[in-house]
């Protein structure tokens, strides 16, 4: 049984189903944790690549340590358009819960 809805030239057009939610099984086992504090993001047409690493921020003589990568993910941008809604709304209810995340560090920073 297919649903149907009335197009606007006053025709029948068939609505598709909706798909069902797929559950999908999900194994951590072997799984290793990173920290990450620093990301780079760079391209193609069909895929982005995000690295993910760490930055310490320290200065040696008077250059910066470099950021370490440790990670590249690959994604096609059906997923990526996935991870990012999924991102926004985690960081819309932490925000609900504990208030405005700051991205400036300058502004994080307390002053004395």
């Amino acid at each position: 049984m297919s649903e149907e809805a009335e197009g606007s030239s006053g025709a029948i057009v068939p609505v598709p189903p909706s798909p069902q939610p797929m559950r999908l099984e999900v194994s951590t086992t072997g799984m290793n944790t990173t920290y990450s504090n620093f990301f780079r993001l760079a391209g193609t047409f069909e895929e982005l690549l995000l690295d993910f690493g760490f930055h310490s921020g320290l200065v040696v003589g008077n250059t910066t340590e470099p950021a370490k990568i440790g990670h590249r993910v690959i994604l096609n941008f059906p997923t990526a358009k996935r991870l990012l809604g999924a991102l926004q709304a985690a960081v819309q209810r932490h925000e609900q819960t504990f208030g405005p995340i700051e991205t400036d560090p300058q502004k994080r920073v307390r002053r004395s």
